[in-house]
């Protein structure tokens, strides 16, 4: 009678099997450098999706426009200087602009949203020249912004 070892460790008791048990712990170091990297990037960008044009709105009681669809903003500065967006433009050339900002959005005249925002110093009748041109380019959603007084100012302090 010979006697033999089991060499194959087939779950004896001298056969070494280590234990792996799954870790308890949730590692948030990588989330966490995740978001901060997001956090950074989108205070960056913020300020810079504001259309650029400087200029001094009036003060108005009305209410905030909310809509989803990004409206074309024409801006009109105190020298009379036109901007769609940041892009300086003659008053002639607003027409055929517009129509292809419509064309490359793939929506008809009546939707696309146009906003006029003129400074408060301009004349009056620039900014009518001006919506009167979008008018006759067939573009019925034609809006003047304002901006919203401060509480400071109705209070007299």
């Amino acid at each position: 009678m010979s006697m033999g070892t089991i060499q194959n460790g087939g779950g004896g008791r001298g056969s070494y099997r280590p234990r792996y048990r799954p870790m308890a712990e949730i590692n948030v170091t990588p989330f966490v450098d995740v978001m901060l990297v997001l956090l950074i990037v989108f205070m960056v960008t913020a300020p810079l999706l504001t259309v650029g044009v400087p200029v001094d709105l009036p003060k108005t009681q009305a209410a905030s426009i909310n809509d989803s669809v990004e409206p074309v903003v024409l801006s009109i500065k105190s020298d009379g200087q036109i901007y769609i967006q940041e892009t300086p433009i003659e008053l002639d050339a607003i027409a055929p602009r517009l129509t292809a900002i419509q064309e490359a959005r793939g929506v008809g005249a009546d939707q696309l949203r146009v906003f006029v925002r003129g400074d408060q110093a301009i004349n009056y009748g620039r900014v009518m020249e001006v919506m009167g041109t979008v008018s006759v380019a067939g573009f019925t959603k034609v809006a003047l912004l304002a901006q919203l007084p401060d509480q400071k100012s109705d209070n007299g302090n």
